[in-house]
């Protein structure tokens, strides 16, 4: 049972910015995907951005509403996927998941196994 641990949430001012963190453990594999998902109350979740390696294919995927701002990254030798966010927006608040999958994608946001989730405000 794979287990992620997010860290890094926390308060910013609007144009400012933070960086989250997972770790994940407890797979003898390697997640293929690693991303963050977010949702705010009364909001449908969104995939924010993931980091797709595998099957002989690799692509990053960015929600159109963060592109130009976040940054997805992955240290494989920590099993840690960060997100860098840049120029923070208020309706970048919500809560933030990250997520792990192994399955095979051509593309989009890759849905798997969470986390408990770590709260982002972003005041104007």
């Amino acid at each position: 049972q794979v287990q992620l641990v997010e860290s890094g949430g926390g308060s910013a001012e609007t144009g400012g910015s933070l960086r989250l963190s997972c770790q994940a453990s407890g797979s003898t594999d390697r997640p293929i995907c690693m991303g963050w998902f977010r949702q705010a109350p009364g909001k449908e979740r969104e995939g924010v951005a993931c980091d797709y390696r595998g099957y002989g294919t690799a692509y990053t995927y960015y929600a159109d509403s963060v592109k130009g701002r976040f940054t997805i990254s992955q240290d494989n030798s920590k099993n840690t996927v960060y997100l860098q966010m840049n120029n923070l927006k208020p309706e970048d608040s919500g809560m933030y998941y990250c997520t792990a999958d192994w399955g095979r994608r051509s593309g989009g946001y890759c849905w798997g196994d969470s986390g408990q989730g770590t709260q982002v405000i972003v005041s104007s």
